[in-house]
């Protein structure tokens, strides 16, 4: 089995980090989207990270779809999901803020990076950046009132991590640590444990 994509994707690195919780093993392909796309796209036309490549040759891609797999495939005491649905609907909806925000910022980043400067849409960029603080505000809000065993995490606890750190890495100027207190220290202590540590962002 074998993951490709470049571990400075989110997407990418909660995918890592959630398979290596759910105790499978995987190698990984670090194949960035963009200095390795004909490579890429050998094993994916599509050339999406993450790629997963299954023992039988199937190919899933997308991180929550993939995670959703082998959520599947997991015993109950395994699993990275509650499966009560009141629970798992809070799960979910704090998941999606992470994931939102994490959009986001992948949106900004590729308007100054990608487009040329003459013409970037600054009305489209506040727009997306209004979003991504107001995510930030709300998960950091729903983070404060959460309290975690400090034992194993799940995958809200996972993704609000990975989640942070992308944004710390590539918008800190943008989306402020101190402005969002509850996201900064539960990030920083999951980035200090062994687990994080095997897949770093940078």
């Amino acid at each position: 089995m074998k993951l490709i994509g470049m571990l400075d994707s989110p997407y990418v690195r909660r995918v890592a980090i959630s398979l290596d919780l759910l105790g499978i093993e995987f190698e990984h392909a670090p194949l960035s989207v963009f200095s390795t796309f004909e490579e890429f796209s050998r094993i994916n036309p599509v050339v999406k990270a993450p790629t997963l490549l299954l023992d039988d040759g199937s190919v899933l891609m997308d991180s929550t779809l993939i995670i959703d797999y082998f959520e599947t495939l997991s015993p109950p005491g395994s699993k990275l999901l509650p499966s009560q649905p009141q629970a798992l609907a809070r799960a979910l909806s704090t998941l999606g803020l992470a994931l939102t925000a994490c959009e986001k910022t992948v949106q900004i980043v590729y308007e100054h990076n990608l487009r040329p400067a003459e013409k970037l849409h600054q009305p489209w960029v506040e727009r997306v950046t209004r979003q991504l603080l107001a995510a930030c505000a709300e998960l950091d809000k729903q983070l404060a009132a959460q309290a975690s065993d400090g034992v194993r995490p799940d995958q809200v606890e996972v993704t609000c991590a990975v989640a942070w750190s992308f944004m710390q890495l590539m918008l800190p100027d943008v989306v402020k640590a101190s402005d969002f207190p509850a996201i900064n220290a539960h990030a920083a202590r999951l980035e200090q444990t062994d687990l994080f540590k095997r897949y770093p962002i940078a």
